[in-house]
């Protein structure tokens, strides 16, 4: 039996209730898109006998230092979007079930080095795969007003987007902006309102700039409803509104569109195992408040 060692890495959000809902057959082959720290590659290879298969994805190097031996399970270091790549790749045409733990890893936000948090005044890098060539620096220092003022709206949802960019663009004539400090400098003279709210918006829309998380989200859930066998499931944890746009537009309109028989008849694709989304109890969010908005959502294949 695997035991759990990862709890320094990241602390598993709505573990039990996730792997309960893969509804896992012992012999069964699983994908852990967001392997990370093995939190919950662990509990699923515990529910598996000796034939069953488990696949983690993760594109941060780092986390080949959290690889679970166990012949069953086999990790790849990618970015979960080629899934169906790499399971051509290792003869495995279709799976029981995928789980995707979205967002950042405590590790990252807790690492200095990674820029991803407010709290270290070090470079700003957010990148999640470390070999990428674009960084938030890159965002910041070369990115227009206009492309600027769009991240800002769309991925951090802040009122005074156009200012703030305009603001940016401003002191990068004299001044690169490279470390944490400089950019909460800039935050400091643009917040309205809650300044914690306002960083962590800032730093949200660079993140998912740099690493492309919305469009990889997209291509991901297509590709892993590809790869599904009938009745296999879908596990998605997400923890903020965007991603779970995605989640939603993606289940009812790329996935849950119906087919028609040759009568004209629909024909359901999908089930929708939870109509609304499971929540984190209060209990977990007091032990771990990184959980407190976190969203999962299932469907299965008809």
């Amino acid at each position: 039996m695997y035991n759990d060692q990862s709890k320094t890495y990241h602390i598993p959000v709505l573990l039990e209730e996730s792997i309960d809902f893969l509804n896992i057959k012992p012999d069964g082959v699983y994908v852990d898109a967001t392997f990370g720290g093995g939190g919950h590659s662990g509990p699923i290879l515990n529910r598996m006998n000796a034939k069953g298969r488990l696949f983690g994805f993760d594109q941060d190097e780092q986390a080949q230092s959290n690889i679970i031996d166990d012949p069953r399970f086999t990790f790849v270091n990618s970015n979960f979007q080629y899934i169906s790549h790499f399971m051509r790749y290792y003869g495995v045409p279709v799976v029981d079930g995928i789980l995707a733990d979205l967002g950042v890893s405590s590790f990252h936000f807790d690492e200095p080095s990674r820029g991803f948090s407010y709290r270290f005044d070090t470079e700003l890098d957010m990148r999640m795969n470390k070999s990428g060539a674009l960084t938030a620096r890159t965002v910041l220092n070369r990115y227009s007003q206009k492309e600027l003022q769009q991240i800002f709206s769309e991925y951090g949802e802040l009122r005074n987007a156009k200012t703030f960019s305009n603001m940016i663009c401003e002191t990068r004539k004299s001044d690169k902006i490279e470390k944490v400090s400089d950019l909460i400098r800039l935050i400091d003279k643009a917040y309205r309102g809650d300044r914690l709210k306002y960083m962590s918006q800032v730093f949200q829309a660079l993140r998912i700039e740099v690493n492309d998380e919305l469009g990889t989200l997209e291509v991901f859930i297509r590709k892993s409803w590809d790869l599904l066998s009938p009745k296999g499931r879908l596990v998605i944890i997400n923890y903020h509104s965007l991603e779970d746009k995605v989640v939603k537009r993606m289940i009812k309109n790329d996935l849950g569109g119906a087919d028609t028989d040759e009568f004209g008849r629909n024909i359901d694709k999908l089930i929708r195992i939870n109509k609304k989304p499971i929540v984190p109890s209060p209990e977990e969010i007091r032990k771990n408040s990184r959980a407190a908005s976190a969203k999962l959502r299932v469907i299965e294949k008809i």
